[in-house]
């Protein structure tokens, strides 16, 4: 499948339809979330040839690095820091158009220019998130977040 998950043509909207449909078919079935995460990290990555595509995990008062695509990254989030944690206390999706204009950014990259922190819930609570950056300025808009929270929501929490 993985050879026909990258779009030469068509639009972003398209892309994201074609993603979700893939990404459901792929997904539905397998219970164990990290196998998941790491199908859809390489999955969204892939179609889009973002900088750095991940997840990060709730574990205690942290987040933790969990299955990734790109460059080495930080490991350990502090709540409420970075825009990865700050998603994560704000309990909604935050889109960075200039890292370097967000207060507190956290560089694991200096190639990072824009970034959108989708967060994953387990009923009420925050579970995890994903994380994408690009090396361009403002990457991501409303379609990458609207196409970004349906398609987590296909994780089993």
């Amino acid at each position: 499948m993985s050879e026909h998950l990258h779009i030469a043509e068509g639009g972003k909207e398209q892309k994201y339809e074609l993603l979700y449909r893939q990404a459901e078919a792929m997904l539905s079935g397998e219970e164990d979330v990290i196998a998941n995460m790491a199908n859809l990290a390489a999955m969204i990555h892939q179609t889009f040839g973002f900088w750095w595509t991940g997840f990060y995990r709730v574990v205690g008062e942290e987040l933790v690095l969990g299955p990734f695509q790109g460059p080495i990254a930080c490991m350990r989030i502090a709540y409420g820091r970075g825009v990865c944690g700050t998603a994560w206390q704000r309990g909604e999706i935050v889109v960075v158009p200039d890292v370097e204009q967000f207060p507190g950014h956290i560089a694991c990259s200096s190639l990072s220019r824009s970034e959108i922190v989708v967060p994953i819930y387990n009923g009420d609570r925050v579970v995890a998130v994903l994380d994408i950056d690009s090396e361009h300025l403002a990457t991501f808009d409303d379609i990458d977040r609207e196409w970004l929270e349906r398609i987590v929501q296909l994780l089993n929490w």
